[in-house]
């Protein structure tokens, strides 16, 4: 092993604590998985994500996403009310290496207010770097999965429909290779940094589950420490909805099988990506509501944030294109009257151009603003403010609509939001095509 690699402390936490890894507590300690991927680079033949079905019970699902801050305000409020659990993960609905920057964040800010929590991290492997991996090290993230569902590129080509790496998609087996190669070096670092690996391997009959048992052979050779061989779940509008789900013999045949080389988990419970509570424990109504009203916070609760600016031609309605906006309207609740709005202020934007330079200037001049309303906003303004932890919301019509959605949680009107799709398109804007660059 390098020297100079900083690997994890075993010593520093109570690492039998992880029900998925320990059977024998995961009927008393409980797990959180926060929803703070959203984008994925591979799309899996037999994965659908929807955001918005509380009633299935499977991985790439949740009811909503959280930003990292709304992450930690979230834990907050479940460790007021449970003492059971003992381990936050990252799993989804996305892969969190599609969303570096957020799942980074978000361990960073847990482990700072939980220091012996548990924290744990499931993916592709195929963002995973070897600097991720030793930032992950640091954190203290003890356990990463990664789901591994071919050694050969044949076969990996009927599992996934395409990868994308460096911004360059790949397809067949050209993307099985890839992500083979791809996972077991991510597997090395991992074992090298000290952390706990295990394996994932999704049972796809009459695709793969002839070859699982080489996954096992190959993944033990690099002393991964447990797999969980996890039975397809035939989901609909997917490649693989027709196939069916393997069944109890093929299972036990399967797991057999591997047990010969590598610790087989038998207990999974194919979980949510906002799964919370032990193992056996669904989304419940009162978990659902919480992460619905930690969503609707400001991208950074623990910050004083009490306005919002709008992008506005007459200060009644919102109408502007965020690049074209030349000022901004400050609103804030009247403090006489916590049902009205008020305009405390105009603020002018900063010169045009400059690209990346000007959405920091925006953002540090909206420093006391949680949100901007705005008729469109490209990618870019985007990305930056949230960063400055500030939504964008993109609507039309009466400003009070889109006060009332943000400051009091109302949904907004349908014919009222908007999305932007590119300049020139869905959305006219009278600027000059540069400030949203």
């Amino acid at each position: 092993m390098n020297d100079n690699l900083h690997t994890f402390d075993p010593d520093e936490i109570n690492l039998d604590n992880h029900p998925c890894f320990n059977k024998e507590i995961c009927h008393d300690v409980g797990r959180i998985h926060l929803p703070v991927a959203p984008k994925c680079n591979i799309q899996c033949n037999y994965c659908n994500r929807k955001y918005d079905c509380v009633n299935e019970s499977r991985p790439g699902v949740t009811s909503t996403t959280l930003s990292p801050g709304q992450a930690l305000a979230y834990v907050e409020k479940v460790m007021e009310n449970r003492g059971d659990i003992a381990v936050v993960g990252i799993a989804g609905p996305g892969d969190p290496m599609a969303n570096v920057e957020e799942t980074l964040k978000t361990f960073q800010l847990i482990r700072e207010r939980f220091p012996k929590m548990i924290l744990c991290l499931s993916t592709n492997g195929l963002g995973l770097t070897e600097e991720i991996v030793a930032e992950l090290a640091k954190l203290k993230v003890s356990h990463i999965t990664i789901t591994i569902n071919a050694v050969d590129p044949e076969i990996g080509a009927n599992v996934y429909a395409w990868a994308r790496h460096e911004k360059k998609i790949y397809r067949g087996e050209r993307a099985g290779a890839l992500m083979i190669e791809r996972q077991f070096q991510a597997l090395r670092w991992i074992k090298e940094h000290g952390m706990i690996a295990k394996v994932n391997s999704i049972v796809i009959p009459g695709v793969n589950d002839e070859h699982i048992q080489e996954i096992a052979k190959k993944a033990a050779k690099i002393d991964a420490d447990i797999m969980n061989c996890i039975p397809l779940l035939p989901t609909q509008d997917t490649a693989f909805e027709d196939l069916p789900e393997p069944d109890a013999k093929m299972r036990f045949r399967i797991r057999m099988q591997c047990g010969e080389h590598m610790s087989q988990m038998t207990h999974c419970a194919r979980c949510r990506s906002d799964a919370v509570g032990k193992l056996d424990e669904g989304l419940n109504d009162e978990a659902a509501n919480l992460l619905q009203v930690c969503a609707q916070m400001p991208l950074n609760p623990h910050e004083h944030r009490p306005y919002v600016a709008v992008a506005t031609r007459e200060g009644m309605l919102v109408n502007q294109h965020l690049g074209e906006a030349r000022t901004f309207s400050i609103f804030g609740i009247d403090p006489e009257d916590d049902e009205e709005f008020v305009c405390i202020d105009q603020r002018e934007a900063p010169p045009t151009g400059g690209r990346t330079d000007r959405w920091l200037d925006v953002g540090n001049m909206l420093k006391d603003c949680r949100a901007i309303l705005a008729s469109a906003a490209g990618p870019t303004p985007k990305r930056i403010l949230k960063k400055c932890g500030i939504e964008i919301v993109e609507m039309e019509g009466m400003i009070d609509a889109g006060l009332n959605h943000i400051f009091h949680k109302e949904s907004l009107p349908p014919s009222f939001a908007r999305q932007f799709e590119s300049c020139g398109k869905g959305v006219t804007c009278g600027g000059d095509g540069m400030g949203c660059g």
